[in-house]
């Protein structure tokens, strides 16, 4: 008899475990679209792919973005910072007064809130990386101006 009842509570307590993990939200590949880069905020061609949205419990927002050779972002802020990680190909990233830096993949790269900065692919090869962004008041980027061809090629 207290095998059987062993038994009950340990299906009753396995059975409860798949409904615990239905609170989990996959979102399959393929079913987000994909978008061109705005000319407005993008120099070359640019792929968005967004990965997903802030929610109820999360304030970031999170993006993968292919920037063909020669491509690149506007200047730009986050108002509460981005994280790139670059997944593939090779690029280049600057912050407003800084040097141009080369990023590969596997690199990480930290962007406090309000620095201005661009990144996008070299000139001969193109760059993908994903980028979380947190919101401040909805908000995760304030795009300004667009980067040269002299900016860009120095």
């Amino acid at each position: 008899m207290k095998q059987l009842i062993a038994t009950a509570i340990s299906l009753a307590v396995l059975g409860t475990v798949p409904a615990l993990a239905e609170s989990m939200v996959i979102t399959p590949n393929g079913s987000r679209p994909s978008a061109k880069g705005a000319s407005a905020q993008f120099t070359g061609s640019v792929i968005l792919n967004s990965l997903y949205a802030p929610n109820d419990s999360m304030s970031s927002s999170g993006g993968h973005v292919t920037f063909e050779p020669g491509a690149r972002s506007a200047w730009h802020t986050h108002p509460a910072g981005q994280v790139l990680i670059v997944t593939s190909g090779t690029g280049w990233v600057q912050e407003e007064g800084g040097r141009k830096r080369e990023v590969r993949p596997g690199d990480v790269i930290w962007t406090s809130p309000g620095v201005k900065h661009w990144h996008g692919a070299t000139a001969t090869n193109s760059m993908s990386h994903i980028a979380i962004t947190n919101m401040v008041d909805g908000k995760n980027v304030d795009w300004l101006e667009h980067v040269t061809d002299a900016q860009y090629r120095n």
